[in-house]
């Protein structure tokens, strides 16, 4: 009877910590698609697109901020702590990213974005995509799997590597004004930002595989 109620209390948990990894994953699609948006359309205004990032963000620092508090409660979980922490932070670390590109957005100005802004936005949006499929697996028990979303993540962060060279590259090429430059290159560096955390998220995956498998 004591095996029988454990037994339910750890799927229980299981599920839990599934639904909050999951509730983060979402969190960031959404916040990603809004960006998307704002970007290839630019409707809402500089403030209103700031303001609404941060309202994700802020949203994605409360699920971290349950997954810790459960953490801290119960003795047994599906994978290790450590690491569902981990996945968590580092999804967390992608809408961080987001929402301060979005701030330098504001910040400088700029009320649409170019053709590098839209190619970074691209391979970020794509990458999450793939991030959230993965994050489903995890409830799902279906590990083996991730790897493939995994490698895809990687693949999009390297595409975003090539972004930022030629960026960089156009943008001194074309443009003496050294405030134009500075404000651009910053913007094009944390998109590479938010795209390197992307590829943490996919190290964090393929961690949780080789200690699942």
């Amino acid at each position: 009877m004591l095996w029988g109620e454990n037994r339910r209390m750890f799927f229980k948990k299981e599920d839990k910590f599934a639904e909050l990894l999951t509730e983060i994953s979402n969190n960031l699609v959404v916040g990603m698609d809004f960006f998307d948006e704002y970007a290839k359309n630019d409707e809402n205004g500089l403030k209103d697109f700031a303001i609404k990032m941060k309202e994700y963000e802020h949203k994605g620092d409360s699920f971290v901020h349950t997954i810790i508090h459960d953490l801290n409660k119960v003795f047994i979980t599906p994978i290790e702590r450590e690491d569902i922490l981990a996945l968590a932070m580092r999804m967390d670390d992608v809408i961080d990213g987001l929402d301060s590109t979005s701030a330098l957005f504001e910040m400088y100005n700029i009320s649409g974005a170019d053709e590098f802004m839209l190619q970074f936005i691209e391979n970020i949006h794509n990458a999450i995509i793939e991030i959230d499929k993965a994050v489903a697996l995890i409830s799902k028990k279906k590990l083996p799997q991730i790897r493939n979303h995994a490698i895809r993540i990687k693949d999009y962060e390297s595409k975003c590597d090539d972004v930022l060279r030629s960026s960089i590259k156009n943008l001194f090429q074309h443009s003496s004004d050294p405030i134009f430059i500075m404000q651009y290159k910053e913007i094009y560096e944390e998109f590479e930002g938010v795209a390197d955390s992307c590829e943490d998220v996919a190290n964090t995956l393929e961690a949780i595989i080789m200690k699942n498998a």
